[in-house]
């Protein structure tokens, strides 16, 4: 007796029996992905919510620790300017919180910064000398490394200034800086074409001719600015300031020569101003610092927005 064949219809039944088998175990494989996914992000965000509540317990200060008497300390560091950390909404909160504890025998701004914005910067100045006049506590700034610019104009508030002896100090100046791509523009043959609603309205273009009326604008602005910043020093400097013609032209000095024309005081470091000068050798900082519970949430954040925008640029397609 011959062996039965199979049929071709029994053939494209073990095909799709096949195919359906294959299907179901890649559903299958395709929900047990999902499936730990999904625990994994709430693992993940158990986690951060766990270490922002700890993150927050640790930066509560207990309500029943008795004051003492100490030197409050404020830093300003890095750039001043409205999307720095030394920025005016940071450095009052902080000056604010240090005048108005009952323990602080003074203010010490510990400054190391190149400089930044004088909008910034004046913000500071007119605030720390509002809080001295109503909470009658002395300011001292202590100048490391750089104290230029912004920098001096938020020091020349202290009552004193202290330096060390290689300090760089002063630059009590502005600018406005750019660039021209005007000949660039001509050697590739680009037009700029540029439609204003306001003559003025495109002043300082980088990509157009240079008008000089345009710049005396400018000019003007910067030495009015200019002004208002020598005002500053002269007002927080007094009779010590010994002026001379290249003190407000954007000079700096190191704190030797800063002591000999009268825009620092003395030597000294926190430490020493702390214990010699204010007599509260315990510092207790001030600083309005970004906690960890902020970094872990910011990076998560921008780690997660870019896992989105991933998983949409995957997802979505067109052919």
């Amino acid at each position: 007796m011959s062996a039965v064949e199979p049929s071709s219809s029994d053939n494209l039944s073990a095909t799709q029996n096949t195919l359906l088998n294959q299907f179901a175990q890649a559903y299958l494989d395709q929900q047990r992905r999902e499936q730990r996914w999904r625990w994994f992000w709430r693992i993940v965000w158990i986690g951060v919510a766990a270490t922002i509540m700890w993150a927050t317990v640790q930066n509560v200060p207990s309500a029943t620790s008795p004051v003492t008497p100490h030197t409050a300390l404020v830093e300003v560091r890095g750039e001043i300017g409205a999307d720095t950390e030394a920025n005016a909404d940071n450095l009052l909160a902080a000056l604010r919180s240090a005048f108005e504890d009952v323990g602080a025998q003074a203010v010490v701004l510990r400054i190391n910064s190149p400089g930044g914005s004088p909008v910034q910067a004046g913000l500071v100045n007119d605030e720390v000398r509002r809080l001295k006049a109503l909470h009658k506590k002395k300011v001292y700034a202590v100048c490391e490394e750089m104290c230029a610019s912004a920098a001096y104009y938020i020091a020349v508030s202290a009552d004193q200034i202290f330096v060390d002896k290689a300090s760089m100090v002063g630059s009590i100046g502005v600018l406005m800086d750019g660039f021209g791509f005007t000949g660039v523009m001509d050697k590739v043959g680009v037009e700029r074409r540029l439609m204003t609603a306001g003559a003025n309205k495109g002043m300082l273009d980088p990509f157009s001719q240079r008008n000089p009326q345009h710049e005396g604008f400018a000019q003007a602005m910067l030495d009015q600015i200019h002004q208002q910043f020598m005002q500053v020093v002269r007002q927080g400097r007094g009779k010590r300031l010994k002026e001379t013609p290249e003190t407000f032209s954007g000079l700096f000095w190191n704190g030797q020569q800063a002591m000999e024309l009268g825009l620092a005081d003395h030597l000294g470091s926190l430490d020493q101003v702390a214990r010699d000068v204010v007599k509260a050798e315990d510092i207790i900082d001030y600083t309005q610092k970004e906690n960890l519970a902020e970094r872990l949430a910011k990076r998560f954040g921008a780690a997660f927005g870019a896992g989105a925008v991933q998983a949409m640029r995957s997802s979505v397609s067109i052919h």
